[in-house]
C-alpha cells in the first residue's frame, strides 16, 4: 500500500488533563511516527503538538480520528499528494 507523509497538528485545550490520553494513543501508532514538537503556552493554559507521520492513509486517518475523539482535542491533519 502507498504511503504518504503527512502533519498532524493538535491543539490541548486541557494539557494536563488529556496528556496521558493524548500520549497513549501517539503510542499506539509509533510505527508512523517520525517526529514531534510540543509548545506549551503556559499562560494561556494549552499546547500546541505537530507530529510528522509517514504512512497509509489508513493509519494516518485512524490516527487523527483517535486523537480528535479525546475531549478538549482539536486535531487537523495535512497530507501529501506525493505517494511513497
Amino acid at each position: 500500500m502507498a504511503k504518504r507523509i503527512a502533519v498532524i497538528g493538535a491543539i490541548l485545550e486541557d494539557p494536563r488533563g488529556v496528556q496521558h490520553e493524548f500520549n497513549n494513543v501517539v503510542a499506539e501508532y509509533k510505527e508512523i511516527v517520525r517526529g514531534r514538537m510540543g509548545i506549551p503556552f503556559d499562560e494561556e493554559g494549552v499546547s500546541v503538538v505537530a507530529i510528522t507521520v509517514l504512512g497509509d492513509l489508513d493509519s494516518i486517518n485512524s490516527l487523527t480520528g483517535k486523537l480528535g475523539n479525546i475531549k478538549g482535542v482539536s486535531v487537523r491533519t495535512s497530507i501529501s499528494k506525493k505517494e511513497i
